[in-house]
C-alpha cells in the first residue's frame, strides 16, 4: 500500500462564542485538513491546527509546507511506516509539529482502516472505558465566568479549565467567583497560559489561591522557564502542570531531569502527532509524571486522534479535547455524550468527514498526486 494522493484543505471552523485566552482572542479556528488516498483506495483523514505562540507555525506557513515540501516527500511511501515517515520529515525541515501532525493522523486513519480496527487497537489498546469531559472556560469578568460555569454545572460538567493569565488580582477575582458558585465538589483546573511571567508573580498567585481547592495550575511562566517551575513546584503543594513547555523529547528529557511538573499535557499539534506523542506518554511513565492529552480547538478529525491516545494509556489521567464542542459547523461527527467521552470500535479515526461541510469551510486548497 502506497499513498497516491494528498488534498490539502485550508479551513476555518466557526466558533460559537468567541475564544479567548491569555494571547489571543478567536473568532474562527484556522485549521488544515489533510486528505490522504492510498493506491488501495483507502482514504484517511488529518489535522493541523497551528499556534504561532505555540508550536510557532501559523495558518498560512503551514499549509505552504505541507504543499511544497512535507506531502510531496511522502508520495509513493507506505502510510503504515511510522518511524520512517517521521525520520523522513525530520530530515526534510526542523520542527513544524502540527504540519507532520495532519500526516501523523491521517496515515494512523489509513492504518487502522487497512486493518479494520480503532487506531487504538494500534497503540496497545484500550485501557480507559470512559473520560469526563471538562468544560474550557474563556477569559471574562469574574461574574461572566461565574454565570458560564454555573450553566455548565447543570449540564452536567463535574470539572472545568479556567483560562485566565492576565493580571493575578484579576485572575483571582475570576477564580473565586467560580469557586463560589459552584461550590466545593466541582473540580476546577486553573491554565495560565504563561500569562504570569514568572515565579515570583505566579507564587503570589498560589497564596491567594490557597483555600479554593485547585486541581491543578497550567503553565504560569513562560514556556522556555523550566527552572521557574522547579522553583514554584517546590515552593508550593498545588500540582503543576507543564503545556507550552513540552514539544518533544528534548524538553521531557529536562522536565524529568530536574522533575519540573507533576503533570504534562501532551498535544499532537505540539510533538507531530500520534506516533510522537506516544513515546512522550511513555518517558512520562517511566518517570512517573501523570499525563493529559490536551487541545489546540481542533475538528473531530485532530480531537479523535487525541482521543486514541488517551484511552490507550494508563498514565493518561485527564483530557481536554472539547473543539468540537465549541464549533458552531465541524467537518466530522466526533460523538460526545456529555459530560464523557466514549470512542466507538470503528476502524481508524472513527470519525466521518462531511465533504460538503469541508468545501463549504475551505478557503484555499490543492491537490498533490503521484
Amino acid at each position: 500500500m502506497k499513498i497516491q494522493q494528498v488534498d490539502i484543505f485550508a479551513i476555518q471552523l466557526p466558533l460559537i462564542d468567541p475564544f479567548i485566552i491569555s494571547y489571543a482572542t478567536y473568532d474562527t479556528m484556522p485549521s488544515i485538513i489533510l486528505k490522504i488516498t492510498t493506491d488501495t483506495g483507502i482514504v484517511g483523514y488529518g489535522e493541523a491546527v497551528p499556534d504561532e505562540h505555540v508550536t510557532g507555525e501559523s495558518w498560512d506557513s503551514t499549509y505552504a509546507v505541507l504543499k511544497h515540501q512535507l506531502v510531496p516527500a511522502i508520495i509513493g511511501e507506505n502510510p503504515m511506516a511510522f518511524e520512517k515517515l517521521h525520520d523522513k520529515m525530520n530530515h526534510i525541515v526542523k520542527d513544524v509539529p502540527a504540519a507532520k501532525a495532519a500526516i501523523d493522523i491521517a496515515c494512523f486513519d489509513i492504518a487502522g482502516k487497512a486493518l479494520q480496527l480503532p487506531v487504538y487497537q494500534l497503540l496497545g489498546g484500550r485501557y480507559h472505558e470512559k473520560f469526563p469531559i471538562t468544560h474550557v472556560l474563556s477569559i471574562g469578568t469574574p461574574e461572566e465566568m461565574a454565570d458560564e460555569a454555573a450553566k455548565r454545572v447543570e449540564m452536567g460538567y463535574q470539572s472545568f479549565k479556567m483560562k485566565v493569565g492576565t493580571e493575578v488580582r484579576r485572575d483571582v477575582a475570576r477564580i473565586k467567583a467560580v469557586r463560589e458558585r459552584v461550590g466545593e465538589d466541582i473540580a476546577i483546573r486553573v491554565d495560565v497560559n504563561q500569562g504570569w511571567g514568572n515565579a515570583a508573580t505566579t507564587l503570589q498567585g498560589l497564596r491567594a489561591l490557597k483555600d479554593l481547592n485547585i486541581d491543578w495550575l497550567e503553565q504560569p511562566v513562560d514556556s522556555e522557564d523550566i527552572d521557574g517551575m522547579v522553583e514554584i513546584k517546590s515552593k508550593s503543594d498545588v500540582p503543576l502542570m507543564i503545556d507550552e513547555g513540552l514539544r518533544g523529547v528534548r524538553e521531557m528529557r529536562e522536565i524529568i531531569a530536574k522533575r519540573a511538573a507533576d503533570k504534562v499535557n501532551i498535544k499532537l499539534m505540539k510533538c507531530g502527532g500520534i506516533y510522537p506523542a506516544m513515546k512522550l506518554a511513555v518517558m512520562a511513565e517511566m518517570a512517573g509524571i501523570e499525563c493529559q492529552i490536551g487541545s489546540m480547538v481542533e475538528s473531530s478529525v485532530g480531537s479523535a486522534a487525541g482521543f486514541h491516545v488517551a484511552f490507550s494509556k494508563k498514565i493518561m489521567t485527564s483530557v481536554e479535547l472539547t473543539g468540537p464542542l465549541k464549533f458552531s459547523k465541524d467537518v466530522g461527527n466526533l460523538h460526545y455524550d456529555v459530560p464523557f467521552i466514549c470512542l466507538t470500535e470503528k476502524p481508524g479515526l472513527g470519525v466521518d468527514v462531511d465533504e460538503e461541510v469541508l468545501m463549504e469551510l475551505c478557503q484555499f486548497s490543492t491537490t498533490v498526486t503521484a
